[in-house]
């Protein structure tokens, strides 16, 4: 494997390096890896970070000309990655737009639904959530129950959702319901674009142990979604929701660097600001986690290359996710053990170090074995499908 950057490339990592070293406003600058997702006011300044490297032509740089982007390689997209960790960055917060429902739309959509949604996607002009979990379709999500059915020129959905991410900040959500309950499981399921303002939709927030609510109930009582925001074929959203679901995985595989890289630039600085930077404990806890975060980077470029051979990923998807999970809860935990009891400070006190992110990171990496698929269920899926283990 070569591990070497080309000319044009390094060229480009000088350029965003550049911009980014001009452009990132001093209040965003090293609170990704703990930034509220549920505050409006945070989400208010996210939009307008990303429209601000939108208009710089750093979003969706991988996406084709034709669609606003650059037309960029996957290569390039990770140095962007890389970059934005750099300089203690935070993420897009239109993730679920640009990444997911973004492609989607240019594999699957009408050209009128492109152009009507993929510009406002970029800028964050419109938040998107995903409307895919219930409360009996989580893991095995074919198993769906919420209902649409066509009346005239629009369908009318009832149901609910459950974990819908940013749905309490959205303006649209891409949603998956049943518009065929005689089909098989798989079958029968249509993938629609709902706005959130539509009457009928509800939110119930989920209150999690950092106090934040990110994740939302979403309840449908008779909402009217017209016929045009269907995407792909009625009865076949299933593959149009394999689609989106693929990249979000190969999204997850990088993304996670911008905010594992930023805590541990984070922990560097907490630890010499503490006077912990001689403790030999420290420093050999501190090594362990930087040797983890290279291994990181390296099975993503293993996955990098795969995708770029043969235009699939390997099972580096599944590990990546395992290591990063364990990583982000043992850095979080050495954060708290730097700090000691004023680790334990909320955001808002005075006397919460770093305005209170590290009580709020410990908090959240207790579920980073859990998002995104679970520890179990992912080491079930690496024994079966790449050890060839025996189901029992």
């Amino acid at each position: 494997m070569d591990f070497d950057f080309t000319p044009e490339q390094e060229a480009f990592r000088k350029e965003v390096r550049q911009w980014l070293e001009t452009n990132l406003p001093d209040d965003l600058r090293g609170r990704a890896f703990a930034a509220s997702r549920a505050d409006h006011e945070e989400v208010r300044k996210l939009r307008a970070w990303q429209k601000t490297m939108f208009e710089a032509g750093y979003i969706g740089i991988d996406w084709p000309r034709e669609f606003g982007g650059r037309g960029a390689s996957l290569v390039e997209v990770i140095i962007l990655y890389q970059e934005m960790a750099r300089a203690e960055s935070p993420q897009i917060v239109n993730r679920g737009g640009v990444s997911m429902l973004g492609p989607t739309l240019m594999k699957h959509g009408t050209p009128g639904q492109q152009q009507r949604f993929l510009s406002k996607i970029l800028s964050a002009e419109e938040m998107w959530c995903q409307g895919f979990s219930e409360p009996n379709a989580g893991s095995d999500l074919a198993n769906l129950q919420t209902r649409a059915v066509l009346d005239g020129d629009h369908f009318v959905i009832n149901g609910q959702k459950v974990w819908t991410s940013m749905g309490h900040v959205a303006d649209w959500c891409f949603v998956l319901v049943r518009t065929d309950p005689t089909a098989a499981k798989h079958k029968g399921i249509s993938f629609l674009l709902m706005d959130m303002k539509s009457p009928g939709v509800s939110l119930r927030p989920l209150r999690q142990i950092t106090g934040e609510a990110e994740f939302n109930e979403m309840f449908l009582d008779n909402v009217r979604v017209p016929r045009e925001n269907l995407v792909g074929k009625l009865n076949e959203g299933w593959g149009v929701a394999l689609t989106t679901l693929a990249y979000e995985r190969d999204a997850l595989t990088f993304i996670r660097h911008i905010s594992l890289r930023n805590a541990l630039h984070r922990l560097l600085a907490l630890v010499r600001e503490r006077g912990r930077a001689a403790d030999p404990v420290v420093r050999q806890k501190v090594a362990a986690l930087w040797i983890g975060e290279q291994a990181l980077q390296l099975n993503a470029y293993r996955s990098l290359t795969k995708i770029l051979k043969a235009g699939q990923p390997g099972p580096e998807g599944s590990t990546s996710k395992l290591f990063w999970s364990q990583l982000d809860q043992e850095l979080a935990q050495l954060g708290t053990e730097v700090i000691g009891p004023y680790s334990q400070i909320a955001p808002g006190s005075p006397w919460a170090p770093d305005e209170g992110q590290w009580e709020f990171y410990e908090l959240l990496a207790r579920g980073s074995g859990i998002r995104a698929g679970t520890t179990e269920i992912l080491r079930n899926i690496l024994g079966e499908r790449v050890l060839g283990l025996p189901k029992d």
